[in-house]
Order: structure tokens, then sequence, then C-alpha cells
């Protein structure tokens, strides 16, 4: 695990913050770490739109995946891929029971599910996604870029379509060229179009609570999803309304 604290964070000692937790946490911050040796820049960028006065000073905690990250990611087995699958569920216990708890007595946070974010891109989107609508009473700010939603041939949004709606603000992305071919990338719009559907469906307004995108030509890959950074910060953590308190 790998903490971003914003600016100013030692010197208000009777601030909170709210909280943004990452999947894939090795990406996030390092690209010595991170897949390809490419990261998302998620420490510069928030730091650079706190400054700006454009989002909420927020802390972010990175959470690097495991050997078993198919099964942690994911909410139910596929049977298309040989029935592996289908640990979210010990994944969210994890993170709600021990790893959050940790974080709020360890660091000044915002500790309701008002002030607390996941975000995650591909299965770690796909994680983010089911966290949000399985947990509400612990996330309700959701980042879900090129979530991997054709998981289970879309499993996750029958989930989606029968859960009550969460209070929740919602960010989805996905690439216009996520695929080896033309015809995979098609494909693969479809799946996320099919998420946005059934989030409609259940309450959630474009442009209020839920913010969409297309990205033209964008590929499946770490260097696509640090581009995207910025405008998800933006959304999920404007800044707050003058007069509102930090906790």
């Amino acid at each position: 695990m790998l903490v971003y604290l914003p600016p100013g964070y030692r010197e208000a000692r009777d601030r909170h913050y709210p909280v943004l937790y990452f999947q894939d946490g090795q990406n996030v911050f390092d690209a010595a770490t991170a897949f390809a040796g490419v990261e998302w820049e998620v420490d510069e960028t928030a730091e650079r739109l706190i400054r700006l006065g454009a989002v909420e000073p927020l802390i972010v905690v990175a959470i690097a995946n495991t050997p078993d990250r198919v099964a942690e990611y994911t909410p139910v087995p596929d049977p298309a891929r040989g029935g592996i699958g289908g640990g979210a569920e010990t994944y969210a216990r994890f993170l709600i029971q021990e790893l959050k708890p940790f974080v709020d007595q360890r660091y000044r946070t915002r500790t309701g599910p008002e002030s607390t974010g996941i975000a995650g891109s591909s299965l770690g989107g796909l994680a983010a996604l089911y966290l949000g609508f399985s947990h509400p009473g612990t996330f309700t700010r959701l980042g879900l870029v090129s979530p991997s939603v054709s998981w289970a041939d879309q499993a996750i949004v029958r989930f989606i379509r029968r859960m009550p709606r969460p209070r929740a603000r919602i960010w989805l992305d996905v690439g216009t060229a996520e695929g080896p071919s033309p015809a995979v990338a098609r494909r693969v719009v479809g799946s996320v179009r099919a998420v946005r559907r059934a989030l409609l469906g259940a309450g959630f307004v474009l442009g209020e609570d839920l913010a969409y995108h297309e990205v033209r030509g964008a590929g499946h890959h770490e260097a696509a999803w640090a581009a995207r950074v910025e405008p998800m910060l933006c959304f999920l953590f404007p800044p707050p309304q003058r007069g509102v308190k930090d906790r």
C-alpha cells in the first residue's frame, strides 16, 4: 500500500480528507513498479489540481494487486475462462474490515461513504463497479476506467439491474481501440455502453452523477488511462461548496 497526502496535510492538523482507493496500485504512483514502466501519475496530477483549486484536497491510497488478481477483482467465475474468478466479495471484506479501518486510524480521513471512493482500470474497474453496488455504505465515488465488464458474459450488467440504486457519483469511460482488432474493440465499447444503459436505467443522470466518455483511438494500457486521471478526479472530487465542513 502506498499513500498520497495532499498539500497542507501536515500543517492543517484539524482537517480531515476524503479518500480515493485505487486497484492495481503498483501502477498508480511509480514508474519503477508500474506495468511496462508506465505509471498513472496520480500523485502529480492530484497535487497540481489541488493547488489549482480544481479538485477537493484528498488522500489517495494505492493498493497493489496480488498473484490472485483475477480472482480478487471478479465477482463471479467465468465459464468461458475455465471457471476462474469470483473472489471479489472476499477482496471487499479485506478492504472494508482491514485496510480501510487501518487507513482511517492512521490518517485524518473523512470516513463516511460520501467521502470514500474506489477506482481502477480493466478488471480493477470491474471490481470498483461491483464494490460500489454491493457495498454502497462504504464506497460512493466510483472511477471505472476501461472496466472489463464483458467478464462472465456481462454478469455485472445483470447485477446492476437487480440491485438498489446506490447514491453514488460515477465516472465511466472506454477507449475506442481497446483490442487487437476493430471487431474486438467494437465489442469492448459495446459492453461498456451496456453498463451505461444499465446505470441510466437505474436513475443516474449524465452530467450530474454520471460521467461517460468514449475516448477516440485510446487503447487498453496504462498510458491511455493516465491521460484520463485529470478529468476523472475533477468529476469525482469537485471543489466543495463554500461553507461545507470538511468532516
